[in-house]
């Protein structure tokens, strides 16, 4: 079931994900995955008739059951493919498991997807102060392919800065020859285009660590008081609030 959720809300729409080829799992460890309790709960759960496979209610933890057929408490399984969803994150939350860095834009998501393994992650980082289009996911294989440089994601952003933008800044971003403090290896081309005296728009194909913030400060000792990234690839935010997050196919990401 694909879904548009802001808060607490979800609006079904229409059939999300194509099935991402997982290998066969024991019963008590398809539902560990997937975040609905502990391997030793699942126990209890039998013993409860809380399960059932195919019709059938079920008691055996160590059956290997095609997902499709497993219902809990009456209901299909939440995501057995796996997730992935189009965030707007807001400013203040950072994209990190570690609880002592919390608010996180995990806490963003239903409890039990928290607790699926592998974790839901981000494709790539927004730092604290970055605000918009995010990616998250448990389908590993996917963040290895959407991060790889080999593959040159376009990313659009929004910067405001603390001073004018430079005339020549444009061709300095855009040469391949700015090189960032403390990095062996100069940036990748990128484009920028102004929006005002003081806003620009600056499209990447890499992700280095804080890049935007860093290619404004070593080229034009800019400091960037706002940045909002716009797209990822093909996908944009459209109408999507901060805070809120939907569902994507992999036909959107384009892959």
């Amino acid at each position: 079931m694909r879904a548009f959720v802001c808060g607490l809300t979800l609006l079904p729409v229409q059939e999300n994900i194509h099935d991402s080829g997982m290998s066969v799992r024991r019963l008590d460890q398809l539902l560990s995955n997937l975040g609905y309790c502990s391997r030793r709960e699942v126990r209890d759960w039998l013993k409860a008739g809380r399960i059932a496979i195919a019709g059938k209610t079920a008691d055996d933890p160590g059956s290997k059951p095609s997902p499709a057929a497993v219902r809990v408490d009456g209901e299909p399984l939440d995501h057995p493919e796996g997730l992935l969803l189009l965030l707007n994150k807001p400013l203040g939350l950072t994209c990190s498991h570690d609880l002592r860095e919390a608010p996180l834009v995990y806490d963003l998501l239903p409890p039990r997807w928290r607790e699926r393994n592998p974790l839901v992650t981000s494709v790539g980082r927004l730092d604290k102060e970055t605000s918009g289009l995010l990616l998250l996911t448990d389908r590993t294989e996917l963040v290895h392919r959407l991060t790889s440089p080999k593959h040159k994601v376009p990313k659009i952003y929004h910067a405001t800065l603390d001073r004018d933008l430079p005339a020549e800044l444009a061709e300095v971003f855009a040469s391949g020859t700015l090189r960032l403090e403390g990095e062996p290896e100069p940036c990748a081309p990128a484009i920028l285009r102004p929006l005002g005296p003081r806003m620009a728009e600056v499209t990447l194909i890499e992700g280095k660590y804080h890049q935007v913030r860093r290619m404004f400060a070593a080229a034009a000792g800019a400091a960037v008081l706002a940045l909002h990234r716009v797209s990822f690839g093909p996908l944009t935010l459209c109408d999507l609030a901060p805070g809120c997050y939907r569902e994507l196919t992999i036909e959107e990401l384009g892959l």
